[in-house]
């Protein structure tokens, strides 16, 4: 088992190599409980601006594997892939790439289009380092579990500033979203996302398909939004939005995910998405979360989502909400993203200032 600690110290607590020390650039092994797991050409720069090697990217989700399982786990979950390192191109790995053991387990999922895919689920620590061997930096799980993945078991809510706005608006923005969710009887467990902003999470009974959490979360947003109608908004066309902190609804909808807890991001820096507690909410920044100082981090606050799991709410009130604002403001379905087919009760998609009259 992979204990909590410090990146420096995760081989010792996994046995070492098994082996001498390898070479620079010959491929470095790590026993991973019962599994062997291979990382080829270790000493590849992955992050030029501060000289972060592929092996301190494996070696960072080995001291984070814990907390990561925690969020990721039983989940199917695309890969976020940087082969070349983060001045290269990515791409996201929706399905089970080709070559992958034969304990990486996976979950059927259905895209908005019809189609499915056989997307890997992490059921151990193993096939974090696996991915990570891939040239995976994020984790991006969906809000179901394999045992129901038409069942969202988790809202999520994406605080993501402007240009015009930081980190300190979606903070304020994300303490509102704690009022909120307070007021309709839910508890959120706050993160940095490893940019400027701020994703919350909420552990939901998996009672409602994914159009009812997606209203859930729109509901919610608008009601931020008459709370903080300088500061936030949910309009989905950005000239709508006059530089206001968005949150974004889409998120909720089938096969959109946001980076894992414990996610490294796609930055110069190599920043993690890190999850605090609403009080250290207030007093962090972004950049006190990398590759570097996390492990450290995790070692002295543990696991701040530890208690996410003892609890699952319900949405019968947001749902109540966005009941009421259709029946008495006229308030209803939100556009989708682009790529989805026409969905029930959607507006047209097209920005307001290119609409034709009526």
């Amino acid at each position: 088992m992979v204990r909590r600690g410090m990146a420096s110290t995760v081989l010792h607590a996994l046995g070492g190599y098994g082996g001498a020390v390898p070479k620079n650039g010959e491929p470095v092994e790590y026993q991973v409980g019962e599994r062997t797991v291979r990382v080829s050409s270790p000493d590849k720069v992955y992050f030029p601006e501060r000289g972060i090697t592929k092996r301190q990217v494996a070696e960072y989700y080995l001291a984070v594997a814990e907390p990561l399982l925690a969020a990721v786990g039983e989940r199917p979950t695309t890969l976020k892939r940087y082969p070349d390192g983060v001045t290269g191109e990515y791409f996201y790995a929706k399905r089970l790439p080709k070559g992958a053991p034969p304990w990486v387990e996976t979950a059927r999922i259905t895209f908005p289009s019809g189609r499915t895919a056989d997307e890997v689920c992490p059921t151990e620590p193993a096939v974090l380092l696996w991915a990570a061997n891939l040239g995976t930096f994020d984790f991006h799980p969906w809000p179901v579990r394999r045992s129901d993945v038409d069942r969202p078991d988790e809202l999520r809510v994406d605080v993501d500033p402007s240009d015009e706005t930081g980190f300190d608006d979606a903070v304020r923005v994300a303490q509102t979203v704690r009022e909120v969710l307070d007021d309709a009887g839910l508890m959120g467990y706050p993160k940095t996302s490893g940019g400027r902003g701020v994703h919350v999470r909420v552990r939901i009974r998996p009672e409602w398909d994914f159009i009812a959490v997606r209203h859930a979360v729109i509901a919610l947003g608008r009601e931020v939004e008459r709370r903080l109608p300088k500061l936030a908004t949910i309009a989905w066309w950005k000239e709508e939005r006059q530089g206001r902190v968005f949150l974004d609804y889409n998120q909720a909808a089938r096969d959109r995910t946001i980076a894992s807890a414990w996610s490294v991001r796609g930055t110069l820096r190599a920043t993690v998405s890190t999850p605090v507690t609403w009080e250290q909410l207030a007093e962090v920044h972004p950049d006190d979360f990398d590759v570097f100082t996390v492990p450290q981090w995790y070692a002295e606050h543990g696991d701040p989502h530890a208690a996410l799991e003892s609890e699952a709410f319900g949405l019968e009130t947001l749902l109540e909400w966005y009941a009421r604002d259709e029946r008495d403001h006229g308030l209803g379905e939100m556009p989708y993203p682009p790529d989805y087919p026409k969905m029930p009760g959607e507006p047209k998609r097209v920005q307001p200032s290119k609409a034709r009259p009526e």
